[in-house]
């Protein structure tokens, strides 16, 4: 992941992935610790990660899906948002959960990619969207 994403701590948002099908599908997973730097502010007596930062992983699982896909853009270009449509959230992400993105190409062209993403806690749906993403 860390030859891959640009992305460095505190901010690599995907910990491992578990199945990549280049050109169309991936599956990541983020393990969430009460040791995440976000937690002392969102909320100290109530723990939830913050919503955004569910969608960054998401994004950065797509990216890793995106890299992959088109491995000469390793090292040579970013991968940018370009948006996010029809998002969702359906479930609190608390330490302890383990988030499961799965992500899948819905439509390509060019340098642009439109990923249809979802979250899951527990086999629970806790986040969806529709991402829109490029390369610089």
């Amino acid at each position: 992941i860390l030859k891959i994403l640009p992305h460095r701590y505190p901010f690599v948002l995907v910990d491992r992935i578990l199945e990549i099908e280049l050109g169309s599908s991936i599956k990541g997973l983020k393990n969430v610790t009460i040791n995440e730097p976000f937690f002392q502010g969102h909320f100290p007596e109530e723990p939830v990660m913050p919503g955004v930062l569910i969608m960054e992983g998401m994004a950065q699982v797509g990216a890793m899906l995106a890299y992959l896909t088109e491995k000469d853009k390793i090292g040579n270009s970013l991968v940018y948002f370009a948006g996010m449509d029809g998002v969702r959230f359906r479930k609190k992400v608390v330490p302890g959960d383990q988030i499961i993105y799965e992500l899948k190409i819905l439509k390509r062209k060019s340098k642009l990619f439109k990923i249809e993403g979802k979250a899951f806690v527990e086999d629970a749906l806790a986040a969806e969207a529709v991402l829109m993403a490029t390369f610089s």
